[in-house]
């Protein structure tokens, strides 16, 4: 299998539209490649992202690739396919995958030196600012990311304009701001003393109620209790019902997903379109779904 291709990225909101253009336009040796529309179709998949791109003028492309959730300058691995009948692909995926999300845009692309600026116009969100650097195969990235920060000082992007995550992510509904404060203050309630890794958990019912929970290690490891496992409990004592939402939270670690079983022990009373939020101290790092999660579950409905 060949390596995947790779960028250095950067993404910005972009609170001058018309003036960012002008100063992009005055670049010495920059290219107007004009404006494309594009629908990308984000489907369900438990690592990376996965999107169907289909554009115009153009031609549809199936893109799978993978990218820290960061504000910062960031490299992008990623492997594009074409896509010749794009609504059969489509169809194909969505039946075996599910839909994430849609995001419609328009894009003024220009071209300077290897670096794509997309000036990027998104339906629900507004305008923003790409910066893709494309790097050859034998590139330690050093230049790709000499050319970035090149051209952030030009186009004058500043630190409270970078923007984390894709356009997918910021299309998705924001999770409960309650939710998020039990699950972090759960964090500092934990007791592991043998583990120092504090997990808090955090679900909300179709009712609306809401329950925290925190891990509680023992010296008999395996009498340990997850922080999703103690939230449960708490919600079962409480009257019980279906869950609606989760929010996993830990200090100081990316992604911090629920381990299998508690992946388990979730599905017991959520449906696979459930979101789940993983979450540090200060911002969310993944969202995702009790499905992506866990495919093929065994579940109350097996049983029957």
């Amino acid at each position: 299998m060949e390596d995947p291709h790779r960028n250095v990225e950067l993404k910005a909101l972009d609170p001058d539209p018309e003036g960012t253009l002008a100063c992009a336009l005055a670049l010495t040796g920059v290219a107007d490649h004009g404006i494309l529309r594009q629908r990308d179709t984000y489907f369900a998949v438990a690592e990376g992202r996965l999107k169907l791109r289909e554009e115009t003028p153009g031609e549809a492309h199936l893109i799978a690739y993978a990218r820290p959730d960061d504000p910062a300058v960031r490299v992008s691995a990623y492997r594009l396919a074409p896509a010749p009948d794009p609504g059969a692909m489509r169809a194909a995926l969505t039946a075996s995958l599910g839909v994430r999300v849609v995001v419609d845009k328009a894009r003024r692309l220009l071209l300077w030196h290897d670096v794509r600026i997309h000036l990027d116009t998104v339906a629900g969100l507004g305008s923003f600012i790409e910066l893709e650097a494309v790097a050859p195969p034998e590139s330690d990235l050093s230049a790709e990311h000499a050319k970035v920060a090149h051209l952030r000082e030009i186009l004058g992007i500043e630190d409270g304009s970078l923007r984390e995550g894709s356009y997918s992510d910021a299309l998705l509904p924001a999770p409960d701001p309650e939710l998020l404060r039990l699950a972090r203050e759960a964090v500092g309630r934990a007791y592991a003393p043998y583990s120092g890794f504090g997990v808090g958990a955090a679900v909300r019912t179709t009712d609306g109620r809401r329950y925290a929970g925190t891990n509680v290690e023992n010296a008999a490891f395996p009498q340990g209790q997850c922080a999703e496992a103690s939230a449960l409990g708490a919600m079962v004592a409480g009257g019980g019902g279906r869950v609606a939402e989760v929010v996993v939270a830990a200090a100081g670690a990316a992604e911090c997903a629920p381990c299998g079983g508690c992946r388990q022990r979730l599905h017991e009373f959520a449906a696979g379109d459930v979101p789940v939020h993983l979450i540090d101290l200060e911002r969310v790092r993944r969202r995702t779904t009790l499905g992506e999660l866990l495919p093929l579950a065994f579940g109350p409905e097996t049983m029957r």
